[in-house]
């Protein structure tokens, strides 16, 4: 399993979150940083992006020397990254079905993690290359290009999204939403909620993180769309239920929850 994303320093989120969630499952976690934060619970400051060329050679050192099943794709942060991640999809002959974009372009705290081009350019060349997108809904109003404010117009934005893109399941987390619930537009187009309920915690950190990720662990396990949500919103709700206090702000999941049950 390869994650292709940020490196949060607090491992709430970005790439040591993934690999927690990657082992958690049971998987071998590869990793491809694409940006350096500087950010802990309390928010991001701001972001060094790597050198796009030095990305390059480092997903293709990984894919020359191991088989890849499933990619999740999280913060790009700049154009060049996100040519050069398409690049390496458009060649890597992973299955569509399991690449995963968690489309992060800003930060809970507000902070602008992928520029303008960039996102013209994930829209363009990124979305047609990957199975599953999983927007929030402020996420999925940036891609559409208008206003996601209610649980009635979560569907239409998606639909808008998929004319665009055939072949794309679109899985809208909830988290803005009273209640928190999900949608999942598949690519052959069907619809479905998932209730969801608000769990008073801090741990909501990286919370986007550890759902894209999770769920791709069940896409590569070979489950079906609707299971495969089901069982990654289930997964990131017993790790919020399981947290212990990290830090002065929103603090992280506790990712490997399942190792207390040992």
């Amino acid at each position: 399993m390869l994650t292709i994303a940020g490196f949060d320093p607090s491992s709430g989120a970005g790439v040591t979150a993934d690999l927690k969630v990657f082992a958690a499952h049971g998987l071998y976690g590869l990793a491809a940083i694409t940006a350096l934060t500087v950010q802990s619970t309390q928010g991001v400051r701001r972001f060094h992006a790597i050198n796009h060329e030095f990305l390059a050679e480092t997903l293709e050192c990984l894919a020359e020397d191991v088989k890849i099943s499933g990619v999740k794709i999280g913060m790009l942060g700049t154009e060049g990254i996100v040519r050069v991640v398409a690049e390496f999809l458009a060649s890597s002959g992973i299955p569509r079905s399991h690449i995963v974009l968690d489309p992060i372009m800003r930060s809970s705290s507000g902070r602008t993690l992928l520029d303008s081009q960039g996102s013209g350019l994930l829209r363009r060349e990124l979305l047609p290359l990957v199975g599953w997108v999983t927007p929030n809904l402020d996420e999925l109003a940036e891609m559409v290009g208008c206003e996601v404010s209610g649980r009635e117009s979560v569907p239409l934005a998606a639909r808008e999204l998929a004319s665009d893109h055939p072949g794309l399941n679109i899985a809208v987390t909830g988290g803005h939403l009273d209640p928190p619930d999900d949608f999942l537009l598949t690519a052959d187009g069907a619809e479905c909620w998932f209730p969801g309920e608000k769990i008073e915690t801090r741990a909501t950190h990286g919370t986007g993180c550890g759902f894209s990720s999770a769920l791709l662990t069940q896409l590569v396990a070979g489950s079906q769309p609707a299971e495969a949500i089901a069982r990654a919103k289930q997964y990131v709700r017993a790790a919020m239920a399981a947290a212990y206090p990290v830090g002065k702000g929103r603090g992280p999941l506790n990712h490997l929850y399942r190792l207390d049950e040992l």
